[in-house]
């Protein structure tokens, strides 16, 4: 086991040490004109560690896995543009590379060293191509469901026609900038709708996510954090654009999956394989949002991949 002195917390007086496990701060970064929401928990001199969190989630979903991770990380959590308490853009649209371009000015703002990356879903993707574009910045990867379409959904879009795509998207988008932020008067009934995305995350999990994720109105009503119009995103990079990022990558990394996920194993459909350095860990009793499904499992396993 290594000497937890050397990651900076053993050198930490008790009381601040407790402060650090139990309490986090939060700032703002500009990247692009945007002001960028920021949660820190941890020692800040600790080495950094940046877990980003998928579509319209937000920063505080990390809460349990931050506070696990604190006693020997400077744990940085964002909220992407459009989610959390980052600003929004203008006219809705998100774009993969919109994201990781804020990744990117995060990293240089904050000067972070190279370090170990985190990202979900969404979040999963952005810190894939971060560590493919960067790989000397990056220097272990964990990616919970966030490698995109599988490959059977992957060729079957490529066969559309790309004019037509183009225009459905389009016609999306233009539908979408219409959505106002609207409220929703029962928040136990918001609770049943998140519930229902994942019917293994516990029930007071869900409303603990959806108190952090929302925004209370003096009439009692909650609003939702995220931009209603977020959209699909265009027409994404060629896949072998993709694959090229994936074996660019040079540090270890950890691809771990939900086994009653709606997601495709990239272990079973040949993904992991583009990888020089990949294991994927299937989590048992887990769907998509699995580090809120069994933390515990989730939490030992990255503990064990980043020592």
């Amino acid at each position: 086991m290594r000497d937890r002195g050397k990651q900076g917390v053993a050198l930490v007086h008790p009381r601040l040490y407790r402060r650090f496990m139990t309490e986090f701060r939060t700032y703002s970064i500009t990247a692009s004109r945007l002001s960028l929401n920021i949660v820190e928990w941890g020692d800040p001199q600790a080495p950094p560690l940046v877990l980003v969190h998928g579509g319209r989630d937000h920063a505080r979903a990390w809460d349990e896995v931050a506070r696990a991770f604190a006693p020997r990380w400077r744990v940085i959590v964002p909220d992407l543009r459009g989610h959390g308490d980052s600003e929004w853009v203008n006219d809705g649209i998100y774009q993969i590379h919109d994201h990781l371009q804020d990744l990117i000015t995060l990293s240089r703002k904050l000067d972070l060293p190279p370090c170990p990356y985190i990202g979900h879903s969404l979040g999963g993707n952005v810190v894939t191509r971060f560590a493919g574009l960067y790989p000397d910045r990056v220097s272990r990867l964990v990616n919970i469901e966030g490698l995109g379409e599988p490959p059977a959904l992957a060729a079957e879009r490529a066969k559309r026609d790309q004019v037509v795509v183009l225009r459905d998207w389009l016609e999306k988008r233009i539908r979408l900038a219409e959505f106002e932020p609207r409220p929703h008067a029962d928040a136990d009934a918001l609770g049943d709708r998140m519930a229902a995305l994942d019917a293994h995350i516990p029930r007071a999990k869900v409303m603990e996510l959806l108190r952090l994720g929302t925004r209370a109105n003096p009439d009692g009503s909650v609003t939702l954090k995220y931009d209603p119009a977020i959209s699909p995103a265009p027409p994404d990079l060629p896949q072998d654009v993709k694959h090229r990022l994936w074996a660019a990558i040079t540090c270890p990394i950890l691809l771990i999956y939900g086994a009653q996920s709606w997601a495709s194993n990239p272990a079973v459909d040949g993904r992991a394989q583009l990888f020089r350095n990949a294991r994927v860990e299937l989590i048992e009793g887990a769907g998509h949002w699995l580090h809120h499904d069994q933390p515990e499992i989730f939490i030992a396993l990255v503990t064990d991949f980043l020592a």
